[in-house]
């Protein structure tokens, strides 16, 4: 192998990973989301025993990943596409993966409060 051709794993390999496994786990979380919503055409009381594990502290915490899961796809997304399609798109695609990082930081902070509040007044009352 020509020497400089060896891919070694910087920002855009993470981010890539990232991409991937991000979109995984939305695949995995609408495929169970699908599969409960279909349960109250089976038993409406199963239905409602489900939905009602979802009211815990730990599925709070599930939804605040997703969250973080949902927001890092669709922003590294968005960096994709202006780097496929952008003239200078990849002359600034580490510049643009820092970008949507400090967004999603400030964003994924603005979201603890909404998603989580719920389960800390639940843990630690109110």
């Amino acid at each position: 192998m020509p020497a400089g051709t060896l891919y070694r794993g910087r920002e855009g390999m993470w981010s890539w990973v990232a991409h991937r496994v991000t979109g995984v786990l939305i695949f995995f979380f609408l495929f169970v989301h699908v599969l409960d919503t279909a349960l109250v055409r089976v038993s409406p009381e199963a239905y409602d025993e489900v939905v009602a594990t979802y009211k815990t502290p730990l599925v709070a915490l599930l939804e605040y990943g997703l969250v973080a899961a949902i927001l890092f796809h669709a922003l590294n997304g968005l960096r994709v596409i202006a780097v496929d399609f952008w003239s200078q798109g990849t002359r600034y695609q580490k510049h643009m993966l820092w970008t949507v990082m400090a967004l999603w930081v400030v964003l994924m902070a603005g979201a603890i409060y909404p998603v989580l509040g719920h389960a800390v007044r639940e843990v630690f009352g109110s």
